[in-house]
């Protein structure tokens, strides 16, 4: 399977609403995560912030992917996303976001997020 599959899957189950699974099958214990809003190190820390995501969810209306790449030789995969979701006691938003993966040995050990964190 490549890196390319495997993100393909990733967001599969995210479109299912199996986020917290596809995040503990396909994240490694070293992950580094980046946002706009900050850093994470480690697979406790990077899980605990996609649990208050998840948390922070009141509806999941669902999920577009515009774009996947990959870059064989980097081991990255780019991904374009487009979630349409409404937050607990808050306006349903459509969120736009790329993230670039880092692979090693069929799990993700970076990601980064680029998104407009105003919006």
């Amino acid at each position: 399977m490549t890196n390319l599959e495997r993100a393909k899957d990733l967001y599969n189950r995210i479109g299912k609403g199996e986020i917290l699974e596809a995040f503990d099958h396909y994240y490694s214990n070293l992950v580094v995560m980046e946002e706009p809003r900050g850093k994470r190190s480690g697979k406790a820390a990077c899980r605990t912030s996609e649990e208050q995501f998840v948390a922070s969810v009141a509806t999941f209306h669902g999920m577009e992917i515009r774009a996947m790449a990959e870059d064989e030789n980097q081991q990255k995969v780019l991904i374009e996303v487009t979630m349409d979701l409404t937050f607990k006691g808050g306006p349903r938003v459509t969120m736009e976001q790329v993230s670039v993966q880092t692979w090693d040995k069929g799990q993700i050990v970076h990601e980064r997020f680029y998104y407009d964190h105003q919006a």
